[in-house]
């Protein structure tokens, strides 16, 4: 149906006295018909800046219970992304629960200010490429460039979160490159130095000998490139049998010179054998001969021995060079671990710890070196060889591999050496090869806590558990020391002033202690360029000690968050007592490695114990075809651009109802956000906007201005069924609700306040229509208004958390109804739905019964709707009767309760509840709960199953009464196996619907009577539409006109359900015919439709009163 366009345009245009009204004739103001919810959001965002409201809700919850919240920094040379925004939802709502339920929340948001992509910004823009460059623009210009740009997108940042309706604090945030934040991590460096927890020790990196320096993973994999390597197969004999020989791979032979270790692979099983045309013996395995022999098929030798790896482990051999002597007493042995496999090489790999992070970390681990400045690199900054190998000293370590490989073949230890193509790392800065190389690093012991770790995360709490109990568990029980220190000059510099040999280290732990000791003063900024010139004495007479060059790790600045974000110790010592550690905390699943794991472990080291109590980790959010989300793909939408056109609310309820929370990854559909708005944001409004236009129709037709007096509740004497079961189910909800967000399930919560309002919605709205509308008299429609009152504003409170922007324009809508004289009115009355605390059960409401009466209401109906799908009845047409088998008399006396609703909803004229199953064909079929039974039975579930078919009727009238019954020969009770009712038998007369103990027989013969009735309803539905369409309120005063032809057999149909349709549309339908029907243009025609009914037409229209 649509409204008659040029009628429309002239109601539109008509003068305003002439229209029907939307002024409100209330002495409150009235939402208007059509709602935009992105456009309300803005206004309200202009009230909460109007009001303060954030600020305010803080100032009203001073000397309340604290309750600290953490917020972990992001990097500030970005947008936020989608997964920003979801960990910022989860945030919001735990923060503003936590304040509606009596608490102090102070949210301050945080900056991470030295990301490497800072650095990485301002080396692209000045085409930096190594230290050199740095030095030649000066460190103090390059930072005051990595300062200028790090809070580059600050307002994009602000701007983004307040429209997500986010709460935080921005003016007051904190930054990890402010002085105050930089001077506590230097006291935590400080304490741990103190209690010798940090060493000096090395780090395998990408290293660029063309920039010298090195370079992150990251920026290693951005530029691979096919080259050519020399490859050679090396032999190393035993020292126990010299002519067994060892045979490791290597496509690096530069690295040979520096061996101090082999490694083989414990599992594997590896040969000894005898090659027969040089006589020698050689040891590795057997299905990788062909490392040694480029042709199998003409290779000569026998096994002489199967060996397993783990029978090598220990053997000592003589390496292929002599330059690491001094090391004998632990290296040159053999090793074992997973990481070697038997894909290439020969399943035997050599190990130079200051060339391979595997090697470094194998030969830690077997106590070859310790890790501790006891490695040799004997590589310089530009990759050349050191005087330690004396015979290639000088030489580019890429430019010595032919020379290596001549001393190994004149040697006889090179024995197949063969040109190797593979993909290897290059500069991006240089364009030239990387090597690995050992870069002295500034480790914390970690591996030394690990038990504390462990106990300190088993005593938090998480959401979901399992993330904790497995995921983070693991990872803490095989954490390794973790380098501190980063090669760059933007960051907060480490605070050790060390000599020249490093035998003399100072920690400096503050401003007034690098004072002291320096003998400076004045110092303002402790950022390298401030501070790198200072030096301290010796206190051994050994001259000058001077800063070590390295910056933190950012990890461990948004790790000192805790303490630093206070400037603790320096200040807010008790206040820091009283809120560390922190009640919540929250961020996405990948921070288990990163922000979690590092709060975690200086937590521990400083005070013993876990940083937060209670933690919510979220999933991905990918794109909607389950890819990462990508600019180039450009397989996402913008979330801003999403925001600006369904609104904030539907985002956040979208992410807080999705896996995303259980940190399960997420893919993101725009279709999601349309459906919830279509399914519960449009449904809710109306129900809102419902409310007020019966109070303006009360108003008109009883001159009664309804008030919601909280002082005066309606008892539940005076209420219907509905009245008391919608308060009942509140009620559950509101207990659910507590109960389910102090246990931070914002996962089992959502869904059911989406629940909810599908059930005021669907259920009590549209089930107590009439009585609103004041059908049943102006006392009934008080009654039912003060009920919808009373649910509305509980449910916005409640949903105030999850939902912020729409229950606020809800709350300003509603605050006026409240009888403002009322005792007790004003805890009601605030400039802010998020200055109330959050509603607690009201007692007097539960109502168990009746919430399991209409339940089965309910079950009732959607079983009749089915079987209305299932015969082809369309609801406009009634239906004679509806007879629900059901064996318990409880259910009975519970349909006699909501027999009405039943009738109404299903558009049936009588209701028939039975215990009679054989008169109605009722059987029985036995149905196993799956998960229960392989639980309980395990081999035999199998046999429960195959045997369930077999099961007789009697035998499943047997188990109702007694409550077991053996199933292919297993006996099981009613914990393992329901009983579930059907109709046997198909009928002409009935459609049968059954839902596990209750059968429905819906009566599909029609009469005429029946046809007619529905016939009229389609006439007034159409009526119904047409206002819709005009939306207009139920205070417009309009009539309506009915034209037919002369001869149509609607005429007759019409008048035998004249008051029917009179009762429906609150007014008498004239009938006219076609002729005299007005012309689609006069002026009294506010819209005209053509319909059909059973392929009888007629023209229905709505005309000025």
């Amino acid at each position: 149906m649509t409204v008659n366009e040029s009628t429309a345009v002239a109601a539109a245009t008509a003068p305003s006295d002439a229209q029907p009204t939307s002024v409100s004739i209330l002495p409150y103001p009235v939402p208007p018909v059509a709602w935009k919810f992105a456009e309300e959001e803005r206004k309200v965002m202009e009230h909460w800046d109007k009001t303060d409201a954030f600020q305010e809700s803080l100032r009203q919850s001073e000397g309340k219970p604290v309750y600290t919240f953490f917020d972990g920094p992001p990097f500030a040379t970005g947008l936020p992304h989608a997964g920003h925004l979801l960990a910022g939802t989860i945030k919001d709502t735990v923060t503003r629960y936590a304040h509606q339920t009596g608490h102090h929340v102070t949210r301050r948001f945080g900056w991470d200010c030295v990301a490497a992509g800072s650095s990485y910004e301002i080396d692209k823009k000045f085409e930096i490429k190594g230290p050199e460059d740095v030095h030649k623009m000066g460190i103090a210009t390059y930072n005051a460039e990595c300062r200028a740009i790090v809070m580059k997108y600050r307002s994009e940042w602000r701007q983004t979160v307040h429209r997500l309706g986010r709460w935080i604090d921005f003016d007051n945030d904190y930054k990890t490159m402010d002085n105050n934040f930089m001077e506590s991590e230097w006291w935590a460096l400080k304490t741990l130095f103190d209690k010798g927890q940090i060493y000096r020790g090395f780090k395998i990196l990408p290293y660029s000998t063309a920039v010298c320096t090195p370079l992150s993973n990251f920026e290693a994999g951005q530029n691979y490139k096919d080259v050519v390597d020399p490859s050679v197969v090396c032999a190393f004999p035993l020292v126990e049998d010299p002519s067994v020989e060892l045979l490791a791979w290597t496509t690096t032979p530069w690295t040979l010179p520096s061996n101090m270790g082999l490694c083989v692979n414990a599992d594997f099983e590896y040969i000894k054998f005898k090659d027969e045309t040089t006589g020698r013996i050689f040891i590795l395995m057997e299905k990788l001969l062909g490392a040694l022999y480029p042709s199998l098929k003409k290779a000569k030798y026998t096994i002489l021995e199967k060996i397993k790896g783990a029978d090598l482990v220990g053997k000592r051999y003589t390496p292929p060079f002599d330059y690491f002597q001094d090391f004998e007493a632990t290296a040159f042995r053999v090793m074992a671990d997973p990481y070697v496999t038997d894909a290439s090489g020969t399943g035997i790999v050599h190990n130079a710890p200051a060339f391979g992070e595997d090697d470094y970390r194998v030969c830690v681990a077997n106590g070859i070196i310790k890790g501790e400045g006891d490695l040799v690199c004997p590589v310089d900054e530009k990759g050349c060889f050191t005087e330690r190998i004396k015979d290639f000293e000088g030489k580019h370590v890429k430019q010595a591999d032919l020379d290596i490989l001549k001393t190994l073949k004149m040697r006889k230890k090179a024995l197949n050496h063969q040109p190797f193509t593979h993909s290897y790392p290059f500069c991006w800065r240089s364009d030239t090869p990387l090597i690995y190389r050992a870069v002295p690093a500034w480790f914390m012991r970690v591996s030394t806590i690990t038990d504390q770790l462990l106990e300190n995360n088993a005593a938090t709490y998480w959401v979901p558990d399992f993330v904790k109990e497995k995921r983070f568990a693991a990872w803490l029980a095989n954490a390794r020391d973790w380098n501190l220190s980063r090669n760059r000059y933007w960051g907060t510099p480490i605070p050790l002033w060390v000599n020249e040999d490093h035998t003399e280290i100072v920690a400096i732990g503050s401003i007034e202690e690098l004072e002291r000791l320096s003998g400076v003063t004045g110092i303002t900024d402790l950022h390298r360029d401030s501070i790198d010139h200072i030096t301290i004495p010796s206190k051994d007479g050994k001259g000058m000690l001077r800063r070590t060059p390295e910056v933190f790790d950012c990890w461990f600045e948004s790790g000192s968050m805790p303490y630093a974000h206070m400037h603790y110790p320096f200040e807010n010592q008790e206040l820091f007592k009283k809120s560390f550690p922190a009640d919540f905390i929250a961020e996405g699943l990948d921070q288990t490695r990163g922000w979690f794991y590092t709060l975690l472990v200086l937590s521990t080291h400083l005070f013993g114990t876990a940083p937060w109590k209670n933690l919510i980790t979220n999933g991905l959010v990918l794109a909607s075809d389950g890819k990462k989300m990508s600019k180039r793909l450009k397989n996402y939408t913008d979330p801003a651009i999403l925001i600006d056109q369904w609104g904030a609310d539907v985002f956040r309820m979208y992410l807080c109802n999705s896996p995303a929370v259980r940190a399960e990854p997420l893919a993101f559909k725009e279709q999601g956000l349309k459906e919830l708005t279509q399914r519960v944001l449009l449904p809710w409004f109306n129900a809102f906007r419902f409310f007020f236009a019966q109070c303006e129709l009360l108003k008109q037709s009883d001159d009664i201005v309804f008030r919601y007096n909280p002082a005066e509740p309606v008892s539940t004497a005076q209420m219907n069924i509905m009245d008391r079961w919608i308060l009942a189910s509140h009620q559950s909800l509101v207990a659910w609700m507590h109960q389910e967000m102090k246990a931070y399930r914002l996962y089992t919560v959502a869904p059911r306040l989406l629940k909810h309002v599908d059930e005021l919605t669907n259920m009590y709205v549209r089930y107590n229509r009439r009585r609103l509308k004041g059908e049943q008299g102006p006392e009934q429609a008080q009654i039912a208004l003060s009920v919808l009152f009373e649910i509305l504003f509980s449910l916005a409170r409640i949903m105030s958390p999850f939902m912020p922007f729409i229950v606020e324009s809800m709350y300003l809508y509603l605050k006026p109804v409240i009888r403002a004289n009322a005792p007790g009115a004003a805890e009601y009355l605030k400039d802010s739905i998020h200055h109330l605390m959050l509603p607690e059960p009201k007692a007097m409401y539960a109502d168990e019964a009746v919430e399991r009466a209409v339940t089965r209401m309910q079950t009732v109906i959607d079983l009749g709707r089915i079987c209305r799908d299932k015969a082809n009845i369309m609801l406009k047409t009634p239906c004679a009767q509806i007879v629900v088998v059901h064996p318990d008399p409880t259910y009975h006396a519970d349909l006699a309760s909501t027999e009405q609703y039943i009738l109404e909803e299903l558009n049936i004229r009588s209701l028939v509840v039975t215990a009679e199953e054989e008169k109605y064909g009722i059987g029985y079929k036995l149905v196993a709960d799956n998960r229960a039974l392989g639980q309980a039975l395990r081999g035999d579930a199998a046999k429960v199953r195959k045997g369930l078919p077999e099961v007789s009727q009697d035998a499943i009238k047997a188990f109702l009464t007694s409550g077991t019954i053996e199933v292919g020969g297993v006996p099981v009770d009613s914990s393992l196996v329901q009983v579930q009712r059907l109709v046997e038998a198909d009928s002409t007369e009935f459609q049968a619907g059954s839902a596990a103990d209750v059968v429905v027989l819906l009566d599909i013969r029609q009469d005429d009577s029946l046809i007619q009735e529905g016939m009229a309803r389609e006439v007034t539905r159409s009526i119904q539409r047409m206002r819709k369409e005009l939306m207009l309120k139920p205070t417009d005063t309009v009539k309506y006109l009915l034209a037919l032809a002369p001869d149509s057999p609607l005429r007759a149909i019409v008048a035998s359900q004249n008051a029917f349709i009179e009762r429906t549309v609150k007014q008498t339908l004239p009938v006219v015919a076609l002729a005299d029907a007005p012309a689609a243009d006069e002026a009294t025609v506010l819209a005209r439709t053509e319909g059909s009914v059973s392929e009888m037409d007629f023209v229905m229209y709505i005309l000025r009163a």
